[in-house]
């Protein structure tokens, strides 16, 4: 599955859209990442288990993007973008979107 943040492909021709796809996930902190976020804000520096967590969510609604758009018959996902939302200071909502489509290469040349 080609998967990119651009609405075109090089060397590729897209010969079908089958329409926006999505993959979202919805995770909470446990309370030690709570509790480690709010020391760390204190002192500064990077929120390594929040880092890990998004890192996760992001992983999971890519793969849950790219399952759907193959689901529809594409084999290749255009114009992709993340949006992160957090719930509550507890939970973070991750969504992958896109259009998927139907890409062919294009000859040598073309």
């Amino acid at each position: 599955m080609i998967i990119v943040t651009t609405n075109d492909i090089p060397g590729y021709r897209i010969a079908h859209t089958f329409g926006e796809v999505f993959g979202l996930t919805v995770r909470s902190r446990h309370i030690a990442s709570n509790i480690g976020a709010g020391l760390k804000s204190l002192a500064g520096g990077e929120l390594k288990g929040i880092t890990k967590l998004l890192h996760e969510c992001r992983q999971e609604a890519l793969e849950r993007l790219a399952a759907e758009a193959q689901q529809r018959g594409a084999n290749a996902v255009v114009a992709f973008r993340f949006e992160t939302t957090e719930f509550s200071d507890s939970a973070i909502e991750v969504c992958a979107y896109g259009t998927a489509v139907g890409v062919e290469q294009l000859a040598p040349g073309n």
